[in-house]
């Protein structure tokens, strides 16, 4: 478990809480939904899992979801297949981590994410591109903070 840190220092600087806005946009830049997230990214010493990620969302009418995201690691990459994801994330630079994944509620569809992190490690921006069919459908940014 421990090459994940020394293979991946990128991914290794996210560990711990964040706290965000995400705001989901139409392909014309319409805002289609916006909630508060907390996220907490964690290198278990112990398990089956390299990584592990729990996003907490809540909306302002009071609803709440909680999702887990246990990820293995290879090939210098973390891999997700959950109930709800299959995909993986890979370093591109010093700043910067991509993700693809399927939605598994969602056949056709695909996403893309780039996650950057500033240089002192406490704020990132991540942006998310929704296909389905080869079309864009959706866009998420998303800015955080960390908490934690």
């Amino acid at each position: 478990m421990s090459d994940i840190r020394t293979e991946m220092p990128v991914l290794a600087r996210h560990e711990g809480r964040w706290e965000g806005v995400y705001i989901h946009v139409d392909p014309d830049n319409k805002e289609l939904d916006r909630h508060k997230a907390e996220l907490q990214c964690r290198f278990p010493e112990d398990g089956p899992f390299a990584y592990y990620q729990i996003n907490t969302y809540t909306w302002p009418d009071g609803r709440r979801e909680e999702l887990h995201f246990p990820a293995t690691y290879r090939d210098r990459q973390i891999w997700w297949d959950t109930d709800r994801i299959f995909g993986r994330a890979w370093e591109i630079d010093d700043r910067t981590v991509c993700l693809t994944w399927t939605r598994k509620d969602m056949p056709g569809s695909y996403l893309y994410e780039m996650i950057q992190i500033s240089a002192d490690g406490n704020d990132r921006a991540r942006t998310w591109h929704w296909f389905d069919g080869d079309k864009l459908v959706k866009r998420t940014c998303i800015k955080e903070r960390r908490v934690g």
